[in-house]
């Protein structure tokens, strides 16, 4: 593995620096060859908002989010879905980067009572990580990972059984978090929760419900998911809040919110390729111009120029999609460009805004399917309707967290209900089967997460085929399949990402071979 072959190299430079020192006083002061949890911590953090937001760009453009903007080319797999071992090395990579991150806080963590908030949050974010990373490659290094030059060449354990143990580590995670005694303060070292380690226990208990949800799916893990159920700590609670990580982003290239830095604009106002590059796809856009729903606050909270003349297309389509706004990405609702863009609400806000990792919206829904479902006892119908408020509340908030004077969530989500007085995806109560149930909870996590977290959403529609898509479809409001896929589903799109070439170059005789992005499916997927 790349990351493990760099460690080993590390440790070898390491003994040579020893060796060094044995034999004379020649040592770099400026040069750290360790650090405390406490200094890696914030970094391991601010890294997994990046990672984050890899995960949810790389799959925003197989779930309908984004599509390729009229005047761009050589989209080559992003349009074609034809993979190979070296579109997602990348991803792969910086996903064990930051692990090493975390493991080093847990190593350096555990044997001191003082430190156990951190081993806790690193458990958690261990679990953060790996989860997404088994969500898109199935099995995975686990058990003999992250041993640095110990073991370079780590067996691949089932995604199962990782996803089984994560759900352990969460659970040792939510313990400490509620019950140590006598530990030190995470403080300003936590730059998503500020210290506060009841918000930690409700976030590691929200995302093992995320966990738990996917695993009930599916045969194998049905039963292990039944007793996790039964035994969660649901006085903990889960996240009614979102949780955000912000280390003091500025208005400095490489230093900005990294969403604004990816889609909008650098810190001198060169627009982002990336921004203009993509636009929405038709199909997403029918849930808020009236085509499937009418939405009209988060629409003109989410897109520029909403409800006529935002750009919008089709993946795949190299002939007919619109180019993006002048000066513009299809996504910003503040006024001014470039360098002079202003802070505003809707998904980007400002330079320096918080990063989401995790919203209550997701929370509420994921709570709704629950009980739902059964697996938690608890009013499915509320936890709905707290999940769409949530969204506006995100949607209406400016870059200080604070929701704009102007934007009213709770009078606008009452306007949503009323301009769909017909719908069950909008009015919870009007399903009337679990099937219609469930699709209104994902085809409102769908519109939750828009451009927040594509792959959560992607995963979602993997496990339970909401929201709706027309198989085989050309027609851009009926499916957001690229209209040049390869793949051989009826659905004609993937189901998952090939593992990376460093794989097959670094540990070749662990690495499963014979995967197909369209037949080797994640061990939830139902589909």
């Amino acid at each position: 593995m790349k990351n493990i072959l760099r460690l080993f190299i590390l440790a070898s430079f390491i003994s040579l620096t020893s060796c060094e020192e044995f034999l004379g006083d020649n040592v770099n002061p400026n040069q750290a060859t360790s650090a405390t949890p406490q200094l890696v911590l914030p970094n391991a953090l601010t890294s997994s908002a990046n990672l984050l937001l890899s995960y949810s760009t790389s799959a925003q453009w197989i779930n309908g989010y984004t599509v390729n903007a009229g005047g761009y080319g050589g989209w080559g797999a992003t349009v074609t879905y034809n993979m190979t071992t070296t579109s997602y090395n990348g991803l792969w990579s910086a996903t064990y980067d930051d692990l090493i991150n975390y493991q080093y806080i847990e190593d350096q963590s555990a044997e001191d009572p003082a430190l156990v908030y951190y081993n806790a949050a690193a458990k958690t974010m261990k679990a953060f990580d790996y989860a997404m990373l088994v969500d898109v490659f199935g099995d995975a290094p686990y058990t003999e990972a992250l041993s640095g030059s110990e073991n370079v060449t780590p067996v691949y354990d089932s995604q199962t059984a990782i996803y089984q143990d994560l759900v352990a580590q969460l659970s040792t995670a939510v313990t400490i978090f509620t019950t140590a005694e006598g530990a030190n303060g995470l403080g300003s070292a936590d730059v998503m929760f500020g210290g506060d380690v009841t918000m930690w226990a409700k976030f590691a208990n929200t995302l093992k419900l995320r966990l738990l949800i996917k695993m009930a799916s599916a045969s194998e893990t049905s039963s292990f998911a039944a007793s996790e159920f039964a035994k969660i700590n649901t006085s903990v609670g889960f996240l009614t809040s979102d949780a955000k990580i912000n280390p003091g982003y500025i208005a400095t290239s490489g230093k900005q919110n990294p969403l604004w830095e990816r889609y909008h604009s650098d810190a001198a106002g060169s627009l982002s390729r990336s921004g203009r590059s993509a636009i929405p796809s038709t199909y997403t856009y029918t849930f808020y111009n009236g085509n499937k729903l009418l939405d009209q606050g988060r629409g003109y909270a989410t897109y520029r120029s909403y409800p006529t003349g935002t750009p919008k297309g089709q993946l795949g389509n190299l002939v007919d999609n619109p180019a993006a706004l002048s000066n513009q990405t299809a996504w910003y609702v503040g006024s001014g460009t470039g360098a002079d863009a202003t802070n505003s609400i809707g998904l980007l806000k400002g330079r320096t805004a918080d990063f989401p990792i995790m919203l209550a919206a997701e929370s509420y829904l994921l709570q709704a399917e629950a009980y739902m479902k059964g697996y938690l006892s608890g009013d499915d119908q509320d936890a709905f309707d707290e999940g769409i408020l949530a969204s506006y509340r995100y949607i209406y908030e400016d870059i200080s967290g604070a929701t704009s004077a102007d934007w009213d969530p709770a009078t606008d989500v009452q306007l949503y209900k009323d301009d769909n007085p017909d719908s069950y995806l909008v009015h919870y109560e009007q399903a009337s089967s679990p099937a219609e149930k469930l699709e209104a909870i994902i085809t409102q996590k769908y519109i939750a997460l828009n451009f927040i977290n594509g792959h959560e959403s992607w995963a979602d529609f993997r496990r339970t085929a909401y929201p709706k898509i027309v198989n085989g479809s050309s027609n851009p409001a009926l499916s957001f399949a690229s209209i040049l896929s390869t793949s051989t589903r009826a659905d004609e799109l993937p189901v998952r990402y090939l593992y990376a070439s460093s794989e097959f170059q670094l540990n070749p005789d662990n690495v499963p071979t014979g995967i197909n992005q369209f037949t080797s499916l994640i061990f939830w997927q139902a589909q």
